[in-house]
């Protein structure tokens, strides 16, 4: 009996060493580019807590909060490394040191969105847009709490700007670690808020662009309809 019981607390043992994973530290993107709060008041960025109305570029409806560096291809896009601020501001799905998901401009823009993508954003000079974001494990207390560049372009000329062009047109700089709790830190929900600048009506790109590490830059890009003031806001309510 004694001989049993050691070989079945060697076989336990055994199991428990090679079925142990260790926690995933997966990298973000955006998750929604505007975020409604279902209270004004409190910026609760989980699903109880509001809803999106604006989503980035081909980005498919259905799946669940920060589950998408599963998906194949991913959402996570992360620029050259040897030079990101000449890299590539949106993931093609083939270059970049992570290449993420198709998130080239589409002819018209509107073609990225609707069906079984999100809608595009829509919006107006001096509204307040919320963008949404998974931590994926990268909001801890022993973690810097990195940047979120948002960056907005300047002219509508039928094609992306260039990541140097867009460096010169940031509009905001938000915390990352602007989160929510959840059931895992891996799915914790953050996000910031902006007002959108003053812009002539039209399609313009816009870029969450997050700093993990200096020098490693990721990605998400949407088209966003800015009307002028006071147009167009009944439409995304």
């Amino acid at each position: 009996m004694v001989l049993k019981s050691s070989f079945t607390v060697l076989a336990v043992a055994t199991l428990a060493l090679f079925s142990y994973a260790p926690q995933a530290e997966a990298h973000s993107w955006a998750d929604c580019i505007d975020w409604k709060f279902n209270t004004p008041s409190k910026q609760d960025w989980s699903d109880k807590g509001g809803h999106c109305v604006g989503y980035a570029r081909r980005f498919p409806l259905g799946k669940g909060f920060g589950t998408l560096d599963s998906a194949d291809p991913n959402r996570q896009y992360q620029q050259d490394h040897k030079d990101p601020n000449s890299a590539l501001p949106c993931s093609d799905g083939h270059h970049g040191a992570e290449h993420g998901s198709d998130e080239t401009l589409a002819s018209p823009p509107s073609k990225a969105y609707g069906g079984k993508y999100g809608a595009m954003t829509v919006t107006t000079v001096g509204d307040t847009l919320c963008v949404r974001w998974p931590a994926k494990n990268h909001a801890e207390k022993n973690e810097d709490n990195t940047v979120v560049q948002i960056n907005l372009s300047k002219k509508m000329n039928g094609a992306d700007p260039t990541q140097q062009d867009l460096i010169k047109s940031k509009v905001a700089e938000l915390p990352f670690k602007n989160c929510g709790t959840a059931s895992t830190t891996d799915k914790r929900p953050c996000g910031g808020c902006f007002k959108v600048p003053v812009r002539a009506s039209g399609i313009y790109l816009l870029q969450w662009r997050w700093m993990l590490n200096p020098g490693e830059w990721y990605t998400s890009c949407a088209d966003i309809q800015i009307g002028s003031s006071g147009a167009g806001k009944a439409a995304h309510r």
